[in-house]
């Protein structure tokens, strides 16, 4: 391990739901829960403020609801998170050429080989910097943690959650760590953390008494030696730039389960079309197509079939999940479906028929959604045209977003990220002045007054000299 804290952990807070605050002015300082709203779905993030009525990620979301009814309740915009991490994401890259990250609101950064720091003094100051720069560029706000090790740091970030910054320093590793409990290590869960407390371990510290064998012998080979020496402070792994990806896939889950073959058949094929525009937008093919089926009693099946060469044809890729469906016994329902392709190559190999077979399928139908929609989903287009949460623009009241809809009326709140709480109006779903629209910058550049109601500037400012 080295001798100074230049390892930085970084924790955007509550990011999700943050940025549904930081969008929406009449949220602020209120519980918001973000994630899928159906029967079946689930906690994707929730705000402090939701926290307190004890709301967590991964919750289902029939909990939430009953735990922090008064909250809102909205769908994610994955592509504005991700607009946004990728510019935090920049900031991070200024510091160094070694970011590892994590997910769209965590990273790792290893500020010695950028020059950004080399000692506490100078890291401190780095972290400092990184704090104010993101919420300057972004609105939103991180917690930074600071170590000698991968491990320590992401400790750090979470004792400094939220918005704030941890250092611990090199030497003093063992004595923080002692009186945690352990699950505060990496690795150690809810089944582990049980089992080490029937041993009557229940603190780093005493895990680091009980001594390398007694963890071998409780936990195996593997985990007992890594676990030893986490408890010791000891964690070399370096931060890794690229983490290459190992597979692609996408999946939905259902808000009630799908018995009709035909429509199991047509959901396939629209997850496969999914998963090409996926993989083509990351530049890949894969030579492995992996169907997953969760059928009405939770059993999951996987299925797959490896391909001679790596293709991302969507055509290629359709078949193949179609042949592996073929092998599934789906007549109880399924409740999920997923399609991947593994084996991954930035360069595709096809044959002759495989590519016939891809024009064919082609010529039937486009790559971006099947020609024909499941008519179980009919009913419910327009609650998926006006999704609680996403962007809407009037051509009388501007810019908004959709608070609900249903019984063909949709309710919007009219405001912008910079004005004060909007009005709330009621209208019909099939209104023709209403229409989906882009999110608005949490922050406007610095030659940009504030927005009117249609989401323009107004009041210009020009950026200081």
């Amino acid at each position: 391990m080295r001798t100074a804290p230049t390892i930085l952990h970084l924790d955007m807070d509550a990011f999700f739901a943050s940025v549904e605050q930081a969008s929406k002015p009449s949220l602020r300082g209120k519980a918001v829960v973000v994630g899928g709203l159906g029967p079946r779905g689930v906690v994707a993030t929730a705000s402090y403020e939701a926290r307190v009525f004890g709301v967590h990620s991964a919750m289902p979301m029939a909990q939430a609801r009953r735990l922090a009814p008064h909250a809102a309740y909205l769908v994610p915009r994955f592509g504005f998170y991700r607009a946004i991490s990728e510019r935090v994401m920049e900031l991070l890259r200024a510091l160094s050429p070694l970011v590892e990250p994590l997910s769209l609101d965590e990273a790792f950064v290893d500020l010695e080989a950028g020059g950004a720091a080399w000692d506490e003094q100078s890291a401190r100051l780095a972290g400092v910097r990184l704090r104010t720069d993101i919420r300057t560029v972004t609105g939103l706000t991180g917690s930074v943690g600071l170590a000698a090790s991968k491990m320590l740091a992401k400790i750090a970030s979470e004792q400094a959650k939220p918005d704030g910054l941890v250092v611990i320093e090199p030497g003093t590793e063992r004595a923080m760590l002692a009186p945690m409990s352990v699950r505060t290590l990496p690795g150690v869960g809810p089944a582990t953390g049980d089992h080490l407390r029937r041993a009557g371990i229940t603190t780093v510290e005493e895990i680091a008494e009980a001594g390398e064998d007694e963890l071998v012998r409780l936990l195996g080979k593997a985990h007992g030696h890594g676990l030893y020496a986490m408890a010791l402070a000891r964690d070399d792994r370096p931060v890794v730039a690229e983490r290459e990806a190992k597979s692609v896939s996408v999946e939905d889950t259902y808000d009630v389960d799908i018995h009709d073959r035909l429509r199991v058949g047509l959901e396939v094929q629209r997850l496969a079309d999914r998963c090409v525009r996926r993989l083509r937008g990351a530049g890949l093919s894969g030579r492995t197509i992996v169907l997953k089926v969760r059928r009405y009693d939770f059993s999951t099946l996987t299925r797959s079939e490896t391909l001679r060469g790596p293709t991302d044809d969507p055509g290629v890729i359709r078949e193949a999940a179609a042949r592996l469906l073929d092998t599934v016994d789906t007549t109880g329902g399924v409740r999920l479906l997923g399609v991947g392709v593994s084996g991954l190559a930035d360069y595709t190999q096809e044959d002759l028929f495989a590519q016939a077979a891809g024009e064919r399928a082609n010529a039937e139908g486009p790559v971006e959604e099947p020609a024909v929609a499941p008519v179980e989903e009919q009913p419910a287009l327009a609650e998926r045209r006006w999704p609680a949460g996403h962007d809407v623009r009037h051509g009388e009241f501007g810019h908004g977003w959709v608070q609900g809809s249903g019984l063909g009326r949709v309710t919007v709140r009219f405001e912008t990220p910079d004005s004060g709480p909007g009005r709330v109006r009621t209208l019909r779903t099939d209104d023709p002045e209403l229409e989906p629209a882009d999110p608005l910058p949490l922050v406007l550049p610095r030659s940009e007054g504030s927005r009117g109601p249609d989401g323009g500037a107004v009041g210009a400012r020009s950026a200081a000299p």
